[in-house]
């Protein structure tokens, strides 16, 4: 069993509820800006964390050259289902890649930094995961703003992840 891809695989299936939760939000809600929120709108939030997947474990850890994505080219929640697809690919090729050395230092440049920046693999995918989790508060807190009820998004157990998506008990 590789303990962080069935990790991962849990924080896929909260997204999916969270997801499941925004298609029901009015699309010019999703992609409203509002001040005093950051990130401004749900959409920009989305961005924001695949944004996040794609620097730091495509572009520092696996040295990938592919764009990260643009929040003007993503206008609804189905295409912000893509864009994590995307991310999960990027994530588990990752995992593949460093297995079993997720001690091992990685030595990269950030744009922000003079110095470059060593960091495990470990160390990346606790950054990426804690960040969504962060921002997945923040989207819920703005859709409350926007007037809208959110389900539970926390770490969700197998029974509350069908409750939330209507599917039936899995037993």
């Amino acid at each position: 069993m590789n303990v962080l891809k069935e990790q991962y695989d849990l924080i896929k299936h909260t997204r999916k509820v969270l997801f499941h939760f925004c298609e029901k939000i009015e699309q010019e809600d999703y992609l409203k800006e509002v001040d005093g929120y950051g990130w401004g709108s749900i959409r920009n939030l989305h961005v924001h964390i695949a944004e996040c997947y794609q620097s730091w474990i495509g572009r520092f850890a696996l040295e990938t050259s592919e764009p990260v994505v643009n929040e003007l080219e993503v206008t609804s929640v189905n295409e912000m289902r893509k864009v994590f697809e995307q991310v999960d690919e990027l994530v588990y090729r990752f995992l593949e890649e460093y297995d079993e050395r997720f001690d091992e230092k990685i030595s990269r440049e950030v744009s922000w930094k003079e110095e470059e920046e060593e960091l495990s693999p470990l160390w990346l995918l606790t950054h990426t995961i804690t960040h969504e989790f962060h921002h997945k508060g923040q989207i819920v807190i703005l859709a409350r703003a926007l007037g809208y009820e959110p389900v539970d998004t926390d770490l969700l157990t197998p029974s509350d992840i069908n409750r939330y998506l209507d599917y039936p008990e899995q037993g």
